[in-house]
């Protein structure tokens, strides 16, 4: 078993970091704090698509030298998805950033406990 968690060190990495992640994301009441545990969350997604998608002795699938053998290259799909998911949580991240801040204007805190319960007294 120490053998294959040494090969896979990148996956086992992902799922740590997957972990602080999720354990940021349900044990913090600081909306702030929740926000980066699930940005953690989402490297450790990006971390493992990119060590599945790589093989090693491969290169990024462009053509040089004429070299068209699918043997020579890696699958770009884990890449672009790993792009295409960067560009949504960092868009995602904005979002929340924008409505974390209307929220500590109308309540002062970032305590999503104090604002339930301020929410419950309002009757909302």
């Amino acid at each position: 078993m120490d053998a294959n968690l040494f090969i896979n060190y990148g996956e086992a990495v992902a799922m740590i970091l997957f972990g602080i992640g999720f354990g940021n994301l349900l044990l913090q009441p600081n909306l702030i704090k929740k926000i980066i545990g699930l940005n953690i969350m989402d490297t450790a997604i990006y971390l493992f698509l990119a060590e599945k998608g790589y093989i090693r002795g491969r290169v990024a699938p462009i053509v040089v030298d004429g070299v068209q053998s699918m043997e020579a290259y890696i699958n770009p799909i884990p890449s672009g998805l790993v792009l295409t998911g960067i560009v949504v949580s960092v868009s995602v991240s904005a979002l929340m950033l924008a409505l974390t801040i209307r929220l500590y204007k109308r309540y002062q805190t970032l305590d999503l406990d104090e604002i339930s319960s301020r929410l419950k007294k309002e009757g909302l």
